[in-house]
Formats: C-alpha cells, sequence, structure tokens
C-alpha cells in the first residue's frame, strides 16, 4: 500500500522493523518536504516488494558503477520525475536512504545516514558530511557521481 509521507507530522509507517525508525521516518519527512517545496511534488512511497523496479534500478546503478551491493533490506521505494529529472529513493531497514538523481545534466547517488546509525561496511569508504535538520536530526550524507548510462 502507497504512502504519503507527511512532513507536518512525521510518522514511523512502513519503517517500524528499523532499530532507527523514528530518525529514519525524520529523514524521509525532510525529503518529503524538499520536494513539496521544491517541486510541488507529492513524495508517496510503497513497500520495496511492491516498487520493485526502483530498487532494482537503484541496486543496479550502485553494483555497475562501484561494485557495492547494501547488505540490508529495503524497507520502501518511490521513484519519480521532477523537470525532467527522474528520481528514485530506497528507505532501508538498517536507516540508510539512497537516492539516484538521473538528469540530462545530473547524475548522482546521494546516501544519507539516519540520526544514530552507523556507517554501513559496504560504506566505509565515503566520507560523510552532516547536516543539521528539524525533521530528522543529524543527517550525514555523502553521493558519488554516475558516470555511464542506466
Amino acid at each position: 500500500m502507497s504512502y504519503a509521507v507527511d512532513f507536518k507530522t512525521v510518522s514511523t509507517v512502513g519503517l517500524e522493523s528499523s532499530p532507527h525508525a523514528e530518525a529514519l521516518a525524520g529523514l524521509r519527512a525532510n525529503e518529503a518536504r524538499y520536494f513539496k517545496n521544491k517541486y510541488d511534488h507529492e513524495f508517496v512511497v510503497e513497500p520495496a516488494s511492491d516498487a520493485a523496479a526502483a530498487v532494482e534500478w537503484v541496486h543496479g546503478i550502485l553494483e555497475d558503477e562501484r561494485d557495492l551491493v547494501i547488505a540490508s533490506p529495503p524497507l520502501e521505494a518511490t521513484a519519480f520525475e521532477v523537470e525532467g529529472i527522474r528520481m528514485a529513493y530506497v528507505f532501508y531497514e538498517s536507516g540508510l536512504s539512497i537516492n539516484v538523481m538521473y538528469g540530462p545534466d545530473k547524475r548522482a547517488v546521494g546516501f544519507k545516514l539516519s540520526d544514530g546509525m552507523d556507517v554501513p561496511e559496504e560504506l566505509s569508504s565515503f566520507k560523510f558530511a552532516r547536516q543539521k535538520s528539524k525533521l530528522a536530526g543529524t543527517i550525514r550524507g555523502s553521493y558519488f557521481v554516475i558516470k555511464h548510462e542506466h
């Protein structure tokens, strides 16, 4: 069942199995607020099993570009297009959020770690910058540029 993320009332719906459910819900709400404010886009997620195409696309890019395989199971995902840019998000049980931005001019994969979670072993080579968020606490983020066609 799909879920329109409410950034005014943060909810852990769909993320309950994560040990960082509250922080991950704040991170998800932070993304929803960004897309609503910047693009007037409603951020709707669904269980990863129902969004298999989005999860496979993100995982395919990770593997092809950097030989990365995320150990944590995906809980939720979404894929959409805004202003000609293809976007996908996957939220993981570990508290990790991965997004792909794939447009004609900019192509990147972003990683965000929920407040309180450790850096996953598979992402230990990345440097993470800190960002404060009213909804998500301290978010640590990193990214890489996509070089191939996907």
